[in-house]
């Protein structure tokens, strides 16, 4: 499996948060179980942390975000790492296109827009046999409407909190500063 990518290597946008931190990237590309086989779609996909990640070991990723400029910022990072040609950018609402896309193997949900029963159950139809589904969230109440989604879809559900800290290093000593704790929600398609 490729490494996860640094996170100085991301072009960032002051505008939309992230991309998505280095260790929150590993452990997302663990729960999703991403093959060189899969399509991907990644609603909410932000500055193209992840979508990056998923473009160096999937088939394929639809990277769905309504803003544009987000898409363009994700663009940026796939042309920074050469991986344009790997993922098709949709600007629209995740909830306007999933219909449309091929089934796929992973949905990767980083951001709903307060869709997120919507997208999970639409996701679901179009998630094939044995697909996964993570969701990260910075808010507490989207781990509890995914977990109750998920089980009401029949689906085991796993979920994962991380809280990140960073040493910063001074001429005393090093100083930890945390990050924003992020929960990690995951299942498996039977």
């Amino acid at each position: 499996m490729d490494t996860v990518t640094p996170d100085e290597e991301f072009i960032k946008n002051p505008q939309i948060p992230g991309p998505t931190k280095e260790e929150i990237r590993c452990l997302v590309m663990c729960k999703s179980q991403v093959s060189s086989d899969d399509i991907v779609a990644d609603v909410g996909c932000g500055t193209g942390g992840l979508t990056v990640e998923f473009a160096k070991r999937a088939k394929k990723v639809y990277a769905i975000d309504k803003n544009p400029e987000a898409l363009n910022t994700t663009f940026k990072n796939l042309q920074k790492h050469e991986l344009e040609d790997r993922v098709d950018l949709i600007e629209a609402d995740g909830t306007e296109v999933l219909d449309s896309l091929p089934p796929f193997n992973v949905l990767m949900v980083g951001g709903s827009g307060g869709k997120m029963d919507f997208i999970l159950k639409k996701g679901y139809e179009k998630l094939k046999s044995g697909g996964r589904i993570v969701v990260t969230s910075i808010l507490l109440e989207t781990p509890l409407e995914s977990i109750k989604v998920m089980k009401d879809l029949g689906m085991e559900v796993e979920v994962v909190g991380v809280s990140i800290s960073k040493g910063r290093i001074s001429e005393r000593g090093t100083m930890m500063v945390a990050k924003n704790p992020i929960t990690i929600v995951s299942a498996k398609k039977f």
